[in-house]
């Protein structure tokens, strides 16, 4: 069973909703790539800090200082002006990768 509208007046052949989904993925796709680098070039910067903390001053594992990184985060966008969170936005998107991959172990 093809998902591919009829023709229309306009001669289109992919329907609304196929042409909707193109899009959604497309812009996800854009959104995860930049969240990729984003990740990619702190973990050069700090030297993968979050997953193997240097634990000078917290005894806490991995998880628990994501967490604690999360809460940061999310007071800092409660307190951002509304169009100013873009980099915390993708911080926090970062923060919930880097705990599923600290999950992983």
């Amino acid at each position: 069973m093809s998902s591919i509208a009829p023709a229309t007046e306009t001669g289109s052949t992919t329907s609304t909703a196929d042409a909707t989904l193109v899009d959604f993925r497309a812009r996800c796709s854009a959104v995860l790539q930049k969240l990729e680098d984003l990740l990619t070039e702190k973990n050069a910067r700090y030297g993968n800090s979050a997953l193997e903390p240097l634990r000078l001053l917290s005894r806490c594992g991995p998880e628990e200082q994501i967490r604690v990184r999360i809460d940061d985060k999310l007071k800092r966008l409660a307190n951002l002006p509304q169009g100013d969170d873009e980099d915390t936005l993708l911080d926090l998107a970062g923060y919930f990768v880097l705990l599923l991959i600290a999950r992983q172990g």
